[in-house]
C-alpha cells in the first residue's frame, strides 16, 4: 500500500462526516409565546380592576353589557352620562337602532323625555392634547393617523405633529350621537360599535367609553328595516335600564379586571397578536391593526377579590 492511501482514506471519511452533517435538519426555532400563553404567564400586577365609578351597566333583556367609560378623553361626556343614569334617564328608554356592520343605538326616539338636573347639551369632545397620555404605541402604520395605540386599555390615534389625540372607532367603542351640529350631542343617545371598525367617524364623533363585556348581547341584535337601521315599529325596541356600577349592591356588581396596556407584558401580547404562532396559522402576518387588538377582560370574583 502507497503513502497517499491512508490520506486518501482520511478525506473520504471527512468528505462522509460533511455529507451527513449537511444532510442533518437544522435546529428548531424556538416557538414564540402565543396570545394565550402570554395572558396564562401574567403576573397579578399586569392586571387592573374596573373603577365603578365609570362603569355602566347596560341591562337588556337577554343580560347584562358592561361599559366602561373614559372620562381621561371626554370628562364633560362622561359626566353628563353619569348625571343621567344616576337620575335614571335611560331606565325605561330602548334600543332604538340596529344597523348591520354599524352600530347599535340606544336612548329616546321621540325625545319626550326630561333629562333632569345637571345634565345639558355640550360641546363635541373629539380630541384632546396628546401631552400628558401614557401611550403604549403600535409600530404598525395606520391607514388615518401618523400613530396608533393604547392608553388605559383604550384605542388611540394621535398626531404628533399637531400634538393632538383622539380615541377611535374600533369594535366595541362607546359613543355620544349628535345632529349635524357638532355640539348638539351630551349623551342622551348613546351607540356602541358592532360591525368593522368604521374608522371614518374618528374626530366626528364624541367617543366617550368601550364595552368590556357583553359584545355578543348586541352583536346579535336583530337589524332594523328602517333607514340606518333603525326599528319602523315601537314594539320591535328592545327596552333598557342603566345603572352605575358603583350604585349597585355588591352581591350584585359583575367583578372585572382588564390588561393593563402599559406594561411589558402587554408588549409580549401585541407581539404574539402581530405574529401568531399557534399551529393553525401558517403564514406569520408580521402587522397588527390596532382595532384587532382585543384587550383582555377576565373575572376578578374567582381570584378572591
Amino acid at each position: 500500500m502507497s503513502d497517499s492511501a491512508p490520506r486518501h482514506a482520511a478525506l473520504a471519511l471527512l468528505a462522509l462526516l460533511s455529507s451527513a452533517a449537511a444532510a442533518a435538519p437544522a435546529p428548531l426555532a424556538k416557538r414564540a409565546a402565543s396570545a394565550g400563553e402570554v395572558l396564562a404567564a401574567a403576573s397579578d400586577s399586569d392586571w387592573r380592576r374596573l373603577d365603578p365609578e365609570r362603569t355602566l351597566y347596560l341591562e337588556l333583556p337577554a343580560g347584562r353589557v358592561i361599559i366602561e367609560l373614559a372620562p381621561q378623553f371626554a370628562p364633560r361626556h362622561v359626566a353628563n352620562v353619569l348625571t343621567l343614569t344616576h337620575g335614571g334617564y335611560f331606565d325605561g328608554l330602548w334600543i332604538v337602532r340596529a344597523q348591520d356592520n354599524y352600530v347599535v343605538q340606544w336612548g329616546d326616539p321621540e325625545g319626550h323625555k326630561p333629562v333632569g338636573a345637571g345634565a345639558r347639551q355640550l360641546a363635541a369632545e373629539f380630541e384632546r392634547p396628546l401631552r400628558g397620555l401614557t401611550l403604549t404605541r403600535l409600530q404598525d402604520p395606520d391607514t388615518y393617523a401618523p400613530l396608533v395605540g393604547f392608553v388605559d386599555g383604550f384605542p388611540l390615534a394621535a398626531d404628533p405633529a399637531t400634538g393632538r389625540a383622539w380615541p377611535v372607532h374600533c369594535y366595541g367603542m362607546v359613543g355620544a350621537g349628535r345632529d349635524n351640529d357638532v355640539d348638539s350631542g351630551g349623551g342622551t343617545e348613546l351607540y356602541a360599535v358592532i360591525g368593522q371598525a368604521p374608522r371614518h367617524l374618528d374626530r366626528n364623533v364624541t367617543l366617550l367609553g368601550r364595552v368590556v363585556q357583553g359584545m355578543e348581547l348586541l352583536s346579535v341584535l336583530p337589524r332594523g328595516s328602517a333607514a340606518l337601521g333603525f326599528y319602523d315599529k315601537p314594539e320591535q325596541r328592545i327596552p333598557i335600564r342603566m345603572r352605575i356600577a358603583a350604585e349597585v349592591p355588591p352581591g350584585e356588581r359583575t367583578e372585572l379586571q382588564v390588561l393593563r396596556t402599559d406594561t411589558p407584558t402587554f408588549l409580549a401580547y401585541l407581539a404574539a397578536r402581530r405574529n401568531r404562532s399557534e399551529e393553525w396559522f401558517k403564514v406569520p402576518a408580521g402587522h397588527v391593526d390596532v382595532c384587532n387588538v382585543p384587550i383582555p377582560v377576565r373575572s376578578a370574583k374567582s381570584r378572591g377579590e
